[in-house]
Order: structure tokens, then sequence, then C-alpha cells
């Protein structure tokens, strides 16, 4: 069982969610930034910064195309806070800090047992969620922002680009990126990136900690999951986001995200939209 509740912020490019499941989240990735609270029971989790296991009063976080997974510990349900921000919103909170640009900064640690930073998430997390009663005038929650991201962003250090190899990947997530329908091959990726079949899995999946097509999956289900919340008929939305059918995308949005396409637009309707 998943239990997820998404709440207005009244800030643009901010999206708060809490979360309770002790669904497997399998390998996924985000285009926004993520900071949260664990608030009961732990998760292990493997990511481009290492394995790190969370528990409660763990400040967590996710950088933007970082590909990440989630098991429960010991298979028993946890619970989080989080709030995801988008590249331009952290463009906006950076300039504040002095710190560069979205595209060049990351969140360093994957997990913090800091009492520090678990008690100024959660202060932020009150500001700006709260019971939704009020929301927090644009000044307060600038303030608010700009205090819980203070001293947790900073410059990206990606030793993973220095090979020939990597180094032309990035053309090929653009190739799929702009092109999600497309049919594309492991032969037309390799001859893009003047590699063979075999070096062109291998230093895909190495850059980015998913395969070829399991990045060109991942991102018709994040296209899927944009229709399905904004109303879209279930099959139009599979047969926009590239799927072979409806049954196909039930599967791997249920594996991705622990609930169907159905429920998730139930959610979406009956309140705001989910995010994992």
């Amino acid at each position: 069982m998943v239990d997820f509740a998404a709440h207005r912020t009244g800030v643009e490019g901010l999206q708060a969610v809490s979360g309770r499941s002790a669904h497997c989240f399998p390998r996924h990735t985000h285009d926004d930034f993520g900071i949260g609270l664990v608030v009961a029971g732990g998760q292990v989790s493997a990511s481009g910064r290492g394995q790190v296991e969370a528990g409660p009063g763990n400040v967590i976080t996710v950088n933007p195309g970082e590909v990440h997974d989630g098991t429960p510990v010991r298979g028993e349900p946890r619970q989080w806070n989080m709030l995801y921000l988008t590249p331009a919103l952290v463009d906006k909170i950076a300039a504040g800090l002095d710190v560069g640009r979205a595209a060049s900064l990351e969140f360093h640690y994957p997990v913090m047992a800091n009492q520090q930073a678990a008690r100024t998430f959660a202060a932020a997390w009150w500001k700006l969620v709260g019971g939704n009663a009020s929301q927090p005038s644009p000044f307060a929650a600038e303030e608010t922002l700009l205090t819980c991201l203070h001293g947790l962003l900073r410059s990206r250090r990606d030793s993973r680009e220095t090979s020939p190899a990597t180094s032309r990947i990035g053309r090929l997530r653009a190739m799929i990126d702009d092109d999600v329908l497309g049919d594309h091959s492991l032969q037309r990726l390799a001859t893009e990136a003047g590699l063979s079949r075999f070096q062109t899995l291998r230093a895909f999946a190495r850059a980015t900690g998913l395969t070829p097509h399991a990045y060109l999956i991942e991102r018709r289900t994040q296209l899927a999951r944009r229709l399905i919340l904004v109303g879209s008929p279930l099959a139009d939305a599979a047969a926009a986001s590239g799927f072979a059918d409806q049954s196909h995308m039930t599967r791997t949005f249920r594996q991705r995200y622990g609930l169907t396409p159905a429920a998730a637009q139930s959610a979406a309707c009956s309140a705001i939209p989910f995010k994992t």
C-alpha cells in the first residue's frame, strides 16, 4: 500500500509531498532537486553517490537526473516528507546563497544524520506547508528556503565524465530526451556516439546508472505521469508516451510509483498531484 499526499506551498517551482509506503522503488530519476526528512521507519538506497541507509530524523537528498532506488528496511513501511525544487527555483535560491547556478550545483550528501539540518528542514516544512490554512508570503517563503538550503548546495564534482567514451553520453541522453517516442536502438545510439554497441551500453550505464533502454522507459513513464495527472484518458496517455498499450503502461507505472495510473489520476482529481 502506498499513501501519498501533496501539499500546496504557494511557491512556483516548489512541491511538497508526504508519503508512507513499504513499496520497493526501482531505479529512477527526477528532473528536480529533492530534500526531505525521514519521519519513521527506514530505507536503503543506491545512487550515484553510493549506497546509503536512512532512518528516522535523517535528512535525505536527491539531485536532478540522479538515478536512485529505495527499499524499506525489514520490509516495513517508512514515512517521509519531501520538498522538490525545480532547477529554475534553485537558480533563484542559489543567487541568494552566492553559490552559482543550478546546472553546476548538487547536494553533496545523500543522507545526513545531522540534528540541526533535521530541525531546520522540519521548521521549513511547517512554515511552507503547516496545516495549509495559510501559505507564507513570497518574502517569508524565500527566507525559509534560503535558510533550509544554506550550506547544503555546493559545486558539482563529477569525475565520471572524464573518459572519451563517457563524454559522449550526454549527446545520447539528449537524443532520447528530445524524442521519447522515437524508434531508438542500441545500434543507432552507438553510431551516434562512434562506439560499439557494447561500449555504448557500458558507457551509458556507467554515466547514468541506467541502460539506454531503461533510461528510455523511465522518460516515457515520466511523460505518462504528467499526462495522467492533467486528466488524459489512460489509453491516450499510454499511446502519447510511447507504450505499446495501456496494460504495458500500467505495469511499468505501478512498478515505478507503487500505485496504478487510475489511482494516481483519482488522487490528482481529489487533491493535488503526487510525486515520488
